[in-house]
């Protein structure tokens, strides 16, 4: 498939990801953090009428934008005590407690992630033990939900993985059947990790995100909107993005 992408600018303080491709409706974006406009783009819109487009929809634009700027984030976490972390969606504080024995961290209250911790532990070490405790969450949960869509949508996945990722909420290797989620989805609300995972899973239907992926994404999971739409206005971190 064609595909063809360039920076189309409107004003001096609006410039537009303009990406042709083999569709047949123009669809437009706007993403968080930083208010970030794509529009796609049938093959045969020429760059006027792509222009006029966006023109006519700036007052749409700039409300999201705003929406974005307003949205609440969070500061870089130390990993200090009674900090705000979340998980599955929710806030918890983080209990710190120093002992002579191998780190752990533990979940049993609604109110806080107690971290046990050997004297002396670093900042950076209590993010990586935090990290893997979240990856470990994550890997609970991912499994059955891969065998649950594979019966609804009708495909395998042969290998899954969770890593941390700065651009995407998930990949899908489609030649190898393959697909990685990203660690921050520990986070958030669990439908939204169960849409990421139905996403990338119907990407081994349809690799590009045309109308024809659209279509599959109602078919399968016609609320997907609403998950996608509570993934990117869920409370951001230092460094978040969109999907």
């Amino acid at each position: 498939m064609m595909e063809e992408t360039k920076v189309l600018q409107i004003n001096t303080q609006l410039s537009i990801d303009v990406v042709r491709k083999d569709i047949k409706n123009m669809h437009l974006a706007v993403y968080p953090p930083t208010g970030r406009v794509r529009i796609a783009v049938p093959l045969r819109i020429d760059d006027e009428a792509v222009r006029l487009f966006a023109i006519s929809k700036i007052g749409w634009i700039r409300k999201h934008q705003r929406n974005f700027e307003n949205q609440e984030r969070q500061t870089p976490r130390q990993y200090l005590e009674r900090e705000s972390h979340y998980f599955e969606g929710k806030r918890y504080l983080l209990r710190i407690t120093q002992h002579n024995a191998p780190a752990k961290v533990e979940l049993k209250t609604k109110t806080y992630i107690d971290l046990f911790i050997r004297p002396n532990t670093s900042n950076e070490q209590r993010q990586a033990l935090l990290n893997e405790w979240y990856r470990k969450q994550l890997k609970t949960q991912i499994p059955s939900l891969i065998a649950k869509w594979e019966q609804i949508i009708g495909v395998t996945v042969s290998d899954w993985g969770v890593k941390q990722m700065k651009t995407k909420w998930g990949t899908c290797n489609i030649s190898a059947k393959r697909i990685w989620l990203n660690l921050e989805l520990a986070k958030k609300p669990p439908r939204c990790l169960e849409y990421i995972v139905v996403h990338e899973m119907v990407h081994l239907l349809e690799r590009h995100h045309n109308d024809k992926f659209t279509a599959y994404m109602d078919q399968f999971m016609p609320q997907w909107r609403s998950y996608r739409d509570e993934l990117n206005q869920f409370i951001l971190n230092h460094a978040d993005w969109s999907y």
